[in-house]
């Protein structure tokens, strides 16, 4: 069946089905980007740029071209989280711009859409880099202005659009070299070819569930509306250490003797485990009192690896940790403090990480937007926060290279403030540009030092190989720890110390005068002081500091400057 035409109705259908394909494809896509670390999120940031758009499309009361058009190029321009969802948001930008003019759509202006698109995405970004999500795009557009003069069936002309598309995909490789040692073809590429894909099935009449869920900043499902601290902070603990131990045995329990034994725990506690074997019983019970049920161990053997934790303690620090970031990022700004007159200068950065944040908050920042590398934080949380400053000129500070993108996106939507991004692509360089702030000193005279003295610092992150794959030459294994420089992979290998070190070794040279470390979420203090001392051995003359980041994700991150 040949179809001409296509109507606002029908164009809808197809933008919701590509949200839909691009969201079941996502983690597929994070898995296509070229550094193998755990923290891959091209088709989470791009999943969730349309998803925002797609929620506003799906509220539309009226449906026309130009209404659809405005939630598309709205929602997704907000919504936009990472270099990949911005650069995706700039394209829908650009399409819309032509369609919003017409009442139904055709071959012609389809086509118009797709220059329009990619004309307005080329724009966007300083330095395009061939070989990415704009060289898909162009290479669909170039094809679709080629069949104009060929087609009018829409079903034909978005077949052979999408093939074109493909095929540039599958090139990519031959234009970034670090694709082909990855093995992998550009990942937002793919995630922009899924989106393709899902809106043809629509158009081709195919069955789909347009409705979706609303996602989490962490990415996870959940109703919409927030989480009730309220009733997290009533609910009952009727036990309330988790105590956890293991008995050494003198001698083998009988079945018997280990079903008597879970019984007797079972009249002091809940939530109860006891796993056996001729050697050891590893214990598990939430209970009131601790010393019981681990008398009740001796009389079978001696102790070890003991583990009481509170969990009152636990669930009220928690929920006073939910309240307090609840505070931040939701509560309206009083009466008294809106009466306020203006700072001149004030700064919003994004961390990850509580000791990071502390940090931060310590060098003078008003607002902490938590994100980074584990979720980018999207153009509308970076207008969110603007909102919640009382400063006339507010200093972004992106503090990774994919959040960026959207920090210039929301300084380009922001009303009544001066907006000032600088372009701070890791947490060292975000610390090194507060540090040279001066307060007395202009704004412009602020921005041109700190974005000048953030390249004085080498910054460097530790974490771990999600999958096999070269890079650089380099030989990289599932499980493998990586330290990453500025520049690339600096050094790999199965000892986590010792890779951290030479991670380090290779960021000193003669100039530099400090190393400062900050230890993860899953790091020991003595760990990371450890290393400091052998950073201390090793280079005298350097002063080495040792700080408690929490960051997930990342072991450790390392500034040299």
């Amino acid at each position: 069946m040949e179809i001409t035409t296509i109507n606002a109705e029908t164009l809808a259908k197809g933008f919701l089905a590509g949200a839909k394909n691009l969201e079941a494809k996502k983690e597929w896509i994070n898995e296509l980007n070229v550094f193998p670390v755990p923290d891959g999120d091209t088709g989470t940031n791009m999943s969730m740029t349309i998803l925002s758009a797609a929620k506003e499309v799906g509220s539309l009361d009226h449906l026309d071209m130009a209404s659809l058009a405005k939630a598309i190029s709205s929602g997704s321009l907000r919504g936009a989280r990472g270099n990949s969802g911005v650069i995706l948001s700039q394209l829908f930008r650009g399409f819309t711009k032509v369609i919003k003019e017409y009442d139904e759509v055709n071959v012609q202006i389809l086509s118009d859409s797709f220059q329009k698109a990619v004309e307005t995405a080329y724009k966007a970004v300083m330095k395009p880099k061939e070989g990415t999500i704009l060289t898909v795009a162009k290479g669909m557009a170039n094809r679709a202005a080629e069949l104009c003069d060929e087609t009018d069936d829409l079903i034909f002309f978005c077949e052979e659009v999408i093939r074109e598309g493909d095929y540039v995909l599958g090139k990519t490789p031959d234009m970034l070299p670090v694709l082909k040692q990855a093995g992998v073809v550009d990942s937002g590429g793919q995630g922009l070819m899924q989106v393709m894909k899902g809106a043809l099935d629509a158009l081709k009449g195919r069955e789909i569930d347009y409705s979706f869920v609303t996602e989490t900043r962490e990415g996870a499902a959940k109703p919409e509306g927030s989480y009730n601290i309220e009733a997290q902070a009533s609910q009952e603990i009727r036990f309330a250490y988790c105590t956890q131990f293991l008995i050494m045995l003198e001698k083998p329990i009988t079945t018997r003797q280990e079903n008597e034994f879970k019984e007797y725990l079972e009249t002091i506690g809940d939530s109860i485990v006891v796993v056996a074997d001729d050697e050891i019983v590893k214990v598990h019970v939430h209970t009131n009192d601790p010393g019981m049920a681990m008398q009740r161990g001796l009389s079978m053997g001696s102790l070890t690896t003991i583990i009481i934790e509170n969990m009152k303690l636990e669930r009220d620090e928690k929920i006073s940790a939910l309240k307090e970031k609840e505070m931040q990022q939701t509560d309206l700004p009083s009466a008294e403090a809106e009466k306020e007159p203006p700072k001149e200068m004030g700064f919003i950065s994004v961390s990850i990480g509580e000791g990071i944040a502390e940090i931060f908050k310590g060098l003078g920042v008003d607002y902490i937007i938590e994100g980074g590398q584990t979720m980018n934080p999207s153009t509308e949380d970076m207008l969110n926060a603007i909102e919640k400053v009382n400063a006339k000129t507010i200093f972004i500070l992106p503090n990774n290279k994919n959040i960026i993108l959207a920090a210039n996106q929301a300084s380009s939507l922001a009303e009544d403030k001066d907006i000032i991004v600088i372009p701070t692509k890791t947490i060292p360089q975000g610390i090194t540009a507060l540090v040279n702030f001066i307060p007395d000193s202009p704004a412009e005279e602020n921005a041109k030092r700190m974005a000048a003295e953030i390249h004085a610092v080498k910054s460097g992150q530790v974490t771990y190989a999600v999958r096999d794959t070269v890079i650089d030459g380099r030989a990289i294994r599932q499980d493998d720890y990586m330290g990453i420089g500025d520049a690339g992979i600096l050094s790999v290998g199965k000892d986590l110390d010792a890779v951290v070190f030479d991670m380090i070794k290779q960021m000193v040279d003669e100039e530099s005068a400090i190393v400062s470390i900050y230890y993860g979420a899953d790091m020991k203090e003595d760990a990371a002081r450890a290393i400091g001392e052998k950073v201390t051995e090793a280079f005298p003359e350097v002063e080495t500091e040792v700080h408690y980041g929490g960051q997930p994700i990342y072991y450790y991150v390392v500034s040299v400057e």
